[in-house]
């Protein structure tokens, strides 16, 4: 953080990222320097709160509560387990409705795989709790549902059951994101937190570009320092020059080539009528047909 602000002369600097990124312990490591005081400048800085600090703020008299979000979908409130800080809560509803809908296709994806092994332990094709274990770990591992059921296992009976208690207390969660922030209003207003926060978006695109698929940052060969660094460094201007290429294509492609402002940062996106035409007719007005990024470039990386 010290050398981007220092290398680009930065007065003011806010880092955004994921929650498993900004954490608490981090971000009062950010603000110390090395003798332990507290910076003088400190950094601002975005990120999220993680499910329980969420399921804590909707507890009963807390700052998050439903009836705040029956007209609006972003609410800015404050708590004292963050003094300081802002709380911006968003509830998106198609969010939400996409939740429940995988929530409910895992569940009976698990229930059709288990009610095959529950077959076979009332047929006496499969017998001893061991046994029956590990066959119903292979399907649980395999769509990680075992939060949401309850498995009663004997030497030679098997009985599932939905924990609707818990998938209940999952599902009020849907939907709900909540991002914390001490830069000031003044400077950076509810929407436009939503705004940076979304923007990781391109930076969580470039970062898989980088490391699997197109440039191959990984696997790294290289054993030496020097060439470990200069290996990284040409994937860093490869994504570049992908950069640049993603602008100069765009009329070749299904690129929006001019996405329409969003008044409301947490609805979801929309294409403008450009980008919808390109979609629907499939080729430009001289009859050469459009592609997706990748499709033009098909020997990338050269």
């Amino acid at each position: 953080m010290d050398v981007a602000r220092d290398k680009f002369s930065l007065r003011d600097m806010v880092m955004v990222g994921d929650r498993g990124m900004i954490t608490s312990a981090r971000i009062a490591a950010l603000n110390q320097l090395e003798d332990g005081t507290a910076r003088p400048d400190p950094y601002g800085w975005i990120t999220a709160l993680r499910a329980p600090a969420i399921r804590k703020l909707m507890a009963e008299d807390d700052p998050l509560q439903l009836s705040l979000f029956d007209e609006q979908d972003l609410a800015e409130i404050t708590s004292d387990d963050f003094p300081g800080e802002r709380l911006i809560a968003c509830r998106n509803p198609v969010l939400a409705a996409d939740r429940a809908r995988k929530r409910e296709d895992l569940l009976q994806a698990t229930e059709k795989l288990l009610a095959a092994i529950t077959a076979r332990v009332a047929a006496g094709r499969l017998a001893g709790a061991a046994a029956i274990g590990v066959e119903v770990g292979k399907v649980i591992s395999k769509y990680k549902t075992g939060k949401h059921l309850s498995l009663t296992i004997t030497d030679h009976s098997l009985v599932i059951e939905r924990d609707q208690a818990r998938i209940d207390a999952e599902a009020a969660l849907d939907g709900f994101y909540v991002l914390r922030t001490p830069v000031p209003a003044d400077q950076l207003d509810s929407p436009a937190v939503v705004t940076a926060c979304k923007n990781l978006a391109r930076v969580e695109r470039d970062f898989r570009s980088i490391k699997s698929g197109d440039l191959d940052l990984r696997p790294v060969y290289h054993r030496l320092e020097e060439r470990v660094r200069a290996h990284v460094l040409i994937c860093m201007l490869a994504c570049y020059l992908t950069w640049h290429l993603r602008q100069a294509w765009a009329p070749l492609t299904f690129t929006d080539q001019d996405p329409p402002g969003r008044d409301n940062p947490v609805a979801p996106a929309r294409r403008s009528a450009a980008a919808q035409a390109k979609a629907s007719h499939q080729h430009d007005p001289a009859g050469r047909p459009y592609r997706s990024f990748r499709a033009c470039s098909p020997t990338w990386p050269p």
